[in-house]
């Protein structure tokens, strides 16, 4: 079937010209702009994704800002250089026990 048959074929039928119009809607409305259902659909996971990092680095500043608050008092401040530097006294020995 060529186009000129095709188009014959919609003119004699009277529901024809619905058809092309509902079938050129819906492909404008799938594929073609900006606005389309696929381009529509790809925004959408990107913001879900975008979300995903942001609550991950919310989370992450969350813990900084606590670390931080630790950090402003002194013993908290010993503490955490022993614990992540092993820093010690003077007077102090440190035994570093590797676990497997």
């Amino acid at each position: 079937m060529n186009i000129s048959e095709f188009w014959t074929y919609i003119r004699v039928r009277k529901w024809g010209k619905y058809v092309v119009t509902i079938l050129l809607f819906l492909a404008i409305f799938l594929f073609i702009g900006d606005q389309s259902l696929i381009r529509s659909i790809r925004r959408h996971r990107e913001i879900r994704q975008m979300e995903e990092q942001r609550d991950m680095y919310r989370a992450g500043t969350e813990e900084a800002q606590r670390e931080i608050q630790l950090l402003h008092n002194k013993d908290s401040l010993e503490r955490y250089a022993r614990e992540h530097y092993y820093m010690h006294n003077a007077d102090e020995e440190i035994f570093l026990v590797e676990e497997e």
